[in-house]
């Protein structure tokens, strides 16, 4: 009985995008939001972080489903690159003036000189 559901399942979820770090986040987030809601005691907050403990958890089960595969994996690529800038504790990053090509420097040397690796463009910022 149990072997059915689960086929039937996984059947559903064919062509669905499924979980990924973003939807982890957002998950946890929701979670979060509804157990801090709990311990406040201001009926304010307390309503305002139920419903956003709701939108997260909606949105989180809508990206799940979602059949648009492309525009959800483009979003965890983002979001997974935006996490990896917050935990690179050595490197700064900066984008290209001309092309807008994302280029890592080492952090700490003082105003440095970038030569952009895919335009050849020269900029001055400061690591």
């Amino acid at each position: 009985m149990f072997r059915k559901i689960g086929d039937a399942f996984r059947n559903f979820m064919i062509g669905r995008y499924g979980q990924d770090q973003l939807g982890t986040a957002i998950f946890v987030s929701g979670l979060v939001c509804m157990v801090a809601g709990m311990f406040i005691k201001n009926f304010f907050w307390t309503s305002l972080l139920s419903i956003l403990s709701w939108v997260l958890l909606i949105w989180c089960i809508c990206r799940m489903y979602s059949r648009n595969i492309t525009a959800r994996s483009k979003e965890n690529r983002i979001f997974t690159t935006f996490l990896s800038h917050l935990k690179d504790k050595e490197h700064r990053y900066f984008r290209c003036p001309q092309c807008r090509q994302t280029v890592r420097v080492p952090k700490g040397r003082g105003k440095i000189c970038i030569t952009c690796p895919k335009c050849r463009n020269k900029f001055i910022k400061k690591t």
